[in-house]
């Protein structure tokens, strides 16, 4: 078997999500997520949480009021939705490129998808984010690594700056320098820290960091390092 490096969470996979092929990227990215959610249950993805404890205990760190304004990029169908709204927050943002992923999630929260604000939309091109209210959090777990090259990224923390509020917070989960070089079949770009600080500029100071292993649901590691700023 490959190094855990060169594995990659692969939707083609036909009989697990997660396979070493080397498959192409799709050229739409909207195409490749829906097809993802629509090829594999939930709860076999490979970036799947029974339950989100790394970022639920650094959002705990932020001491939000209820009408906090959280918002989830590249939400999928995370179980920090399930989380935050149990917590009683009242102001919970959702925004993922694919329907799919976001009608999955509304399923599963019945009656409380409601109490959600939900925003189909395209980080790198975004519509709606762009007349989005300032937000008090901005947390992406395992979607910033998605953008590889430099003009991807700038995109990304514009628009974060763009939409974090003056003592706001940044939470980022993303592949460690010594995590999986593919996920779902698409090439990833590995962070530390200091990488992180960087392209966040001086206005945002690090609170704390970690790493973290993952397991997948075939039982595959992943090693994520998790990080959150806030906003001076």
């Amino acid at each position: 078997m490959k190094s855990t490096k060169e594995n990659s969470c692969d939707i083609n996979a036909k009989s697990s999500c997660c396979s070493n092929e080397d498959d192409s990227p799709r050229k739409d990215l909207k195409v490749h997520w829906d097809r993802a959610y629509e090829k594999t249950t939930v709860d076999k993805l490979g970036w799947y949480e029974d339950f989100p404890e790394p970022s639920l205990q650094l959002i705990e760190k932020c001491y939000f009021n209820s009408n906090a304004r959280l918002l989830n990029v590249g939400v999928g169908a995370t179980t920090l939705i399930d989380e935050l709204l149990k917590k009683g927050n009242k102001n919970i943002i959702a925004i993922d490129i694919s329907d799919k992923a976001i009608d999955e999630l509304k399923t599963r929260l019945k009656e409380q998808s409601n109490k959600v604000e939900w925003i189909i939309d395209d980080l790198m091109n975004p519509n709606e984010l762009n007349k989005l209210e300032p937000v008090d959090l901005w947390h992406d777990r395992a979607v910033l690594h998605f953008f590889n090259d430099q003009k991807e990224q700038d995109k990304y923390f514009s628009l974060l700056k763009k939409l974090v509020k003056q003592n706001g917070f940044v939470i980022i989960a993303v592949f460690n320098l010594n995590g999986a070089e593919k996920c779902s079949g698409l090439p990833v770009f590995r962070y530390n820290e200091k990488m992180l600080s960087e392209k966040l500029g001086f206005d945002f100071s690090l609170k704390e960091s970690f790493d973290f292993i993952y397991t997948m649901p075939s039982g595959d590691k992943r090693e994520y390092l998790y990080a959150l700023f806030q906003r001076n």
